[in-house]
């Protein structure tokens, strides 16, 4: 009898046990559709939103803004929540989003409520929301959106469908972007350029230290002056899968690039890695150190110092998806790391 009693209660031990880690990580997806947007929960702790508000506000919907297992925003605020001693320049970066400097001639990077004359702009409207799925360790949000030439009052030239994957592994959180892009009643071609593709822009203290003050133009020959900032508490590196390191990542290929960085006592990684299914695999990335963190698989011109040009098109009603998997660490991350991490993307069935 006391060998029975004492099987039970080992029984119901392990069986409490598994409950409560299941409990752990639990992933809820909350939308709030009067203030234009999804909160992504881990644990009923704000881990990012899909925010889509009106395209007088925002010209495109973004994850905004993005935070570690342990709280500490690693998005630039600016402009809309903008916190002391951050850098206010080039008002389209916000959060992290996917579009493109030239698609048919129209600039869906550049576009933002600071630009006065914008035919020449386009803008990405969110049209609905397709699926929301909580759950634990893992989410799933679908949604959809139309990307619409001169400043979204002209065609629409590409329909989008975007499954993200968001995951919470203890100190780690994972966020699977995948974009599917159809062209409509006309080929479309994004142009090689610079400005693009996929990308997120960091916080201040994730930066690279920056000791002099720089113009940036874009397509349009828009400056937008980056001045010298106080570098007190400025950390950030970049470090690639091919060995590169610092700002010498911009316009190389790599399968992988991690910023590394301290926002106060808090380590921090934030890894970009690229599909192997995707156009011009490994990618260019156009990473900057004031703050610009993006893969650019579209620009092979200017990245190759124009040894090859892409071009690509895409013929009325063709579709092509791109796959990109965000890591956020709590922590430092090894390179073999980030290398499995890869694998297990490379291999997975999005």
């Amino acid at each position: 009898m006391k060998n029975l009693i004492l099987t039970f209660s080992l029984t119901f031990l392990f069986i409490g046990q598994s409950f409560a880690q299941n409990k752990k990580d639990r992933i809820q997806l909350v939308i709030k559709a009067k203030e234009h947007k999804i909160d992504v929960l881990v644990d009923n702790k704000l881990f990012t939103s899909y925010f889509y508000p009106s395209d007088s506000i925002l010209k495109k919907p973004v994850l905004f803004p993005i935070l570690t297992s342990k709280g500490t925003t690693i998005t630039r605020g600016y402009p809309f929540a903008t916190r002391a001693g951050e850098r206010v320049d080039h008002p389209h970066h916000v959060g992290m989003w996917l579009n493109y400097e030239s698609v048919n001639g129209f600039d869906f990077w550049n576009n933002s409520t600071a630009i006065k004359d914008r035919t020449k702009y386009g803008t990405i409207k969110h049209t609905g929301i397709i699926q929301t799925n909580g759950g634990y360790n893992k989410a799933n949000l679908t949604v959809k959106a139309d990307w619409i030439d001169t400043d979204g009052k002209g065609k629409n030239l590409l329909k989008e469908t975007t499954n993200y994957i968001f995951q919470a592994k203890g100190n780690q959180r994972i966020i699977d972007r995948i974009t599917t892009l159809t062209a409509q009643n006309e080929e479309v071609i994004f142009k090689d350029v610079k400005d693009g593709f996929f990308a997120i822009r960091v916080a201040r203290e994730l930066e690279h230290p920056s000791d002099k003050p720089d113009v940036f133009v874009d397509a349009n020959g828009i400056e937008t002056k980056v001045e010298k900032l106080d570098n007190s508490g400025i950390t950030g590196n970049y470090h690639s899968s091919e060995g590169i390191n610092g700002e010498a990542v911009w316009s190389t290929r790599g399968k992988w690039t991690n910023l590394s960085g301290k926002i106060k006592d808090e380590d921090i990684s934030i890894a970009i890695i690229d599909h192997p299914s995707n156009v011009n695999y490994p990618t260019f990335w156009h990473a900057r150190g004031y703050g610009l963190f993006a893969a650019n698989p579209l620009g092979e011109k200017v990245f190759s110092k124009e040894k090859k040009e892409l071009n690509f098109k895409l013929a009325p009603n063709q579709s092509v998806t791109f796959r990109y998997r965000t890591v956020i660490t709590s922590g430092k991350v090894s390179d073999e790391t980030l290398n499995k991490l890869a694998i297990d993307f490379a291999k997975s069935k999005i």
